[in-house]
């Protein structure tokens, strides 16, 4: 895909992912919020969109132009986040836009050790949901895969950098400290999102 195809597909994958963020921050209970979070992967993975912390799962299984692609579809997922926040914060569900800076005042008080490890088993999680509605060849399988997949990784409290760009628009909590933590995020799901790959290479061949 061109880049410039792939950078807009990266916008709606954030968007998606960024309406899913909306979802959760508007329910009470933490595990129906886990659970509608997963309108966001599940959009992403029927639409085949590109999202940052699915793609990378697969670096190692494609060539070198694909890897080169990552940068931009991680600008198109913070770019689409941005546009949900925005029109969000125009309308009356702006008032979620508190628990937003919650949710970043607590990430950006944690260690940056403790949010790279977080970001790791995010994307054991991701890898987990994704490679299932891949592989599973049942439908009922698939959408299993992605429900399980998302709702563990937040249950958990791991750290998601898509999700996490939204929560910081949508908070309008950026700043130097919160690019860094997003960065580290970011490696994190990188590590977490090849790590059962590699594994599962090792052990076969």
């Amino acid at each position: 895909m061109k880049p410039t195809k792939a950078f807009v597909s990266a916008i709606l994958a954030g968007f998606a992912v960024g309406l899913g963020g909306g979802v959760f921050l508007s329910v009470e209970s933490r595990v129906a919020g886990a659970f509608l979070f997963t309108v966001g992967l599940f959009t992403v993975c029927t639409m085949g969109l590109h999202l940052f912390t699915g793609k990378v799962c697969y670096v190692f299984d494609n060539d070198r132009r694909y890897a080169l692609s990552m940068p931009v579809v991680w600008l198109g997922n913070l770019a689409g986040t941005g546009v949900t926040a925005l029109l969000l914060r125009q309308t009356r569900a702006a008032s979620l836009s508190g628990r937003a800076l919650a949710l970043c005042e607590a990430k950006c008080g944690d260690s940056l050790v403790s949010l790279f490890f977080l970001g790791v088993l995010c994307n054991v999680f991701i890898y987990l949901g994704v490679e299932g509605y891949r592989s599973i060849p049942h439908e009922l399988g698939k959408y299993l895969a992605l429900v399980f997949g998302v709702m563990g990784f937040i249950l958990l409290g791991t750290e998601h950098c898509v999700a996490d760009m939204f929560y910081f628009w949508m908070a309008g909590a950026w700043d130097a400290r919160a690019a860094a933590c997003i960065l580290v995020i970011t490696l994190g799901n990188c590590v977490g999102g090849v790590l059962l790959p590699l594994a599962k290479k090792y052990i076969e061949e």
